[in-house]
Order: structure tokens, then C-alpha cells, then sequence
């Protein structure tokens, strides 16, 4: 039988480990819960967007012969961007389709439009501005730089994005998916980009919890007393 101050030892172990850990376990059972009972592609504010926007075909498009570039072709993609179309090329330059004249990057007006091209009709524009840099935490992380941010009059902090360089329609970003977000990130504890599973601090709690709760099968087993009278 498992001595008395064993016994002790065991149990406060398992109760400071219990304290220690506690919060970073109600966090995983809170986003656990919170993943669960969400619909993903709400998160991702496809409600927001119209379910296809509507292309435009155009005709009489120029060749690449005749927009004059010096460098091989190795990738093209034909975008539309204010009613207008553009050869997007090697992901570095955009030509207008029609007359081969070289864009340099996006205006506020021309990305409204875009924008206008992916979101419900009924949503009604606050303000756009330009964003050059952001961090590892902001919700535009990852994505191609400089863009506009363009903000809708919502009680939901309602914002998409579009790349200034290419003016191709990045993303939606409200509320809800910052609440999602955030709680991710305690979910993974990767607190720099998110979606790490391999951090050393979710390995480290990861264990311990582990540890907790074979400690807490190791204290029932030391105080049941009806392993007592078995060993008995």
C-alpha cells in the first residue's frame, strides 16, 4: 500500500498542477465549444458575399505578343478590375487586356468596385483607406501587400480587402471571425501566426495535462477504499 506522505505528495502535485493548468484547460473547453457550435464558412463571412459574382466576357482582347514584354510569360491570369480587363502576369505586372497599357496599382474608387463586385448590394460603404504594413496579429496577416481596407456601416465592424497591386478581391473580415480568431489562438497557443500545433509551450502544457491527469488516477487509486480492501 502507497505510504501516507506518498499519498500527500501525490495530491498536491495533482492539485498544483490542477491550478497551474486550469485556465489554459477551460480555454481549449471554451474554443472546443465555441468551433463546435459555429458554422465555418459564417466565420469566414461568405454571408456577406454574393454567392458568384458576375463575370464579365469580353472580347477583342489583345495578345501577349502585343503588349511588348521583355521577360518570358510563365503564368497569366485575366482579371477584371472596374468593368475593365487586365492580363495579371508572373505575379508582378497588370496590363489592361484591351488597350496594353501597364497599371500601376489600384485607386480607392477602382477598389470599391471590386469590392462592390463580392459583397451584397444592401451593404452600404463607410470608408476605405490604405494599409502598407501589418503585423503578425492583424486579422490581414499573410495576405499580398499594400491593399485597401474597406469598411461597411455595420454594428459588426464589417471590413474586405483588396490587393492594390493586382486589384484581385482578398477577403472578409468582421466580428465574429476576430472572436474566432482569438480563441483559436489559445486553442493552438501559437501566438505569433496561429496555426502552429507544434509550439514548445503546447507541447509543455500538453504533457503536463497529461501528467494531471494520470496524477488524478494515481490518487484515486492511493485513497479508494475499495482498492484498500482489495489490497487488504
Amino acid at each position: 500500500m502507497v505510504k501516507t506522505k506518498t499519498a500527500i505528495k501525490i495530491r498536491k502535485a495533482h492539485r498544483y498542477l490542477g491550478f497551474f493548468l486550469g485556465i489554459q484547460f477551460l480555454m481549449w473547453t471554451i474554443s472546443g465549444m465555441y468551433f463546435s457550435w459555429t458554422d465555418i464558412d459564417e466565420i469566414h463571412g461568405d454571408h456577406f458575399k454574393k454567392d458568384s459574382p458576375e463575370q464579365t466576357a469580353f472580347t477583342n482582347l489583345l495578345g501577349s505578343s502585343q503588349l511588348g514584354l521583355q521577360e518570358p510569360i510563365k503564368s497569366l491570369e485575366l482579371l477584371e478590375i472596374a468593368d475593365a480587363p487586365y492580363y495579371w502576369i508572373n505575379e508582378t505586372a497588370l496590363y489592361n487586356s484591351l488597350t496594353g497599357a501597364r497599371k500601376v496599382e489600384l485607386t480607392e474608387r477602382e477598389a470599391v468596385q471590386v469590392a462592390e463586385r463580392y459583397m451584397l448590394s444592401d451593404l452600404e460603404f463607410d470608408q476605405i483607406q490604405r494599409i502598407e504594413a501589418v503585423g503578425e496579429h492583424h486579422e490581414y496577416r499573410g495576405r499580398p501587400l499594400p491593399a485597401y481596407e474597406i469598411s461597411y456601416k455595420s454594428d459588426k465592424n464589417l471590413k474586405a480587402y483588396v490587393a492594390i497591386e493586382n486589384g484581385a478581391f482578398q477577403i472578409v473580415r468582421y466580428r465574429d471571425w476576430r472572436w474566432f480568431d482569438f480563441l483559436w489562438m489559445t486553442h493552438t497557443m501559437d501566438y505569433q501566426g496561429r496555426d502552429n500545433f507544434n509550439t514548445i509551450v503546447l507541447r509543455a502544457f500538453s504533457l503536463l495535462g497529461l501528467i494531471t491527469v494520470l496524477s488524478g488516477f494515481l490518487l484515486w487509486f492511493t485513497s479508494s477504499p475499495t482498492v484498500r480492501k482489495i489490497k487488504n
